[in-house]
């Protein structure tokens, strides 16, 4: 059913194989896009983005529950409560 294809690294630009069973497991998972990018300009490009990706920026809230003075990775809007760890695994959990 499936067929290798030959595709250009939008990196790199070199020719690469797409396939058969490549395209069966891009099919299988869902995937609507063929990759864009060879093997190892792949790898480069994901172990990059994990190197880069650092510390994440965190911002003070106080809980809406408890009142406990806590920390989120988002910058907190006033239309939505904010909850401590304990308080939202309290939520999460009922």
């Amino acid at each position: 059913m499936y067929q290798d294809k030959t595709l250009a690294c939008r990196d790199c630009g070199q020719e690469f194989t797409f396939t058969a069973g490549e395209q069966e497991f891009y099919a299988e998972k869902g995937f609507q896009n063929e990759p864009t990018r060879c093997k190892d300009c792949r790898s480069s490009h994901k172990a990059s983005r994990n190197n880069n990706s650092g510390p994440r920026e965190m911002h003070d809230a106080v809980c809406a529950n408890c009142g406990a003075a806590t920390q989120v990775p988002f910058l907190p809007k006033n239309d939505r409560p904010i909850y401590c760890s304990e308080c939202y695994a309290a939520t999460r959990s009922r």
